[in-house]
């Protein structure tokens, strides 16, 4: 069942290499992490939420707004196949409403915080802008090449953005919900400008953020979207 339809664009996305053990105590039951060339990501990520309708009908007020998330990435064995899809440390949203539906739906982690976004476009460049409030404003912003690209097969920026499942831990359950949309054209990126605090923002595990810089700094057009309605597994208690 369709539960949202929607537009994710211009995806701002920074990647950072980090220890695995750090993210195992977020990972979901049946799901294990997913490597490109031996390295574990973790991506931040900002974008535009557009045109949104739950269930079919668009909610007022609530149809274009912004969005920031941190997430990493994982893979669930299911038969002879791999569910390749992400899980989310937080994800941050500029309405109460939005956090709430999420949260309560998808048992997911959004918050709610003052939020905007600039964009600027010329010939040659696309400039974009991501901002929210914590105690002082954070930023993600991204300067890229106008014209935009198609998505190579097996490259780094497929791994990032073919991921179309969503997993979530809460205590001994996961649940999943599958992420419908078409590959995603690209923006080489001249240069961004990250203003941020993971300590403060995402918790002390993701304090190392800080102190390192981007494997890479992607821009990816984004599509139209389909999230569908969440499944749970459930772990069963091991036999004594």
């Amino acid at each position: 069942m369709k539960f949202l339809k929607a537009e994710w664009r211009k995806l701002a996305i920074i990647n950072y290499e980090i220890n695995p053990e750090i993210l195992m105590k977020y990972l979901p039951t049946g799901t294990e992490l997913d490597f490109y060339r031996e390295k574990c990501y973790v991506s931040l990520v900002g974008f535009m939420f557009l045109n949104t309708k739950l269930l079919g009908l668009p909610i007022p007020f609530h149809r274009n707004f912004e969005e920031v998330n941190l997430r990493f990435y994982v893979k669930k064995k299911e038969g002879n196949d791999w569910k390749r899809g992400v899980v989310f440390i937080k994800e941050i949203v500029p309405k109460y409403a939005l956090s709430i539906v999420a949260n309560s739906i998808y048992q997911e982690n959004y918050k709610t915080r003052k939020m905007n976004n600039e964009m600027y476009y010329s010939e040659d460049n696309l400039i974009i802008k991501y901002s929210w409030k914590e105690d002082y404003w954070n930023s993600i912003q991204i300067n890229a090449e106008s014209k935009s690209r198609k998505m190579d097969n097996e490259s780094e920026f497929e791994f990032i953005t073919e991921h179309y499942w969503g997993f979530t831990k809460r205590g001994n359950k996961t649940s999943e919900y599958e992420v419908c949309h078409p590959k995603w054209d690209w923006y080489p990126v001249k240069d961004h400008h990250l203003e941020i605090d993971f300590k403060k923002v995402y918790g002390k595990d993701f304090e190392c953020l800080n102190h390192q810089k981007p494997l890479s700094v992607m821009l990816a057009e984004g599509s139209e979207i389909e999230v569908r309605m969440k499944k749970y597994l459930i772990e069963q208690p091991s036999k004594k």
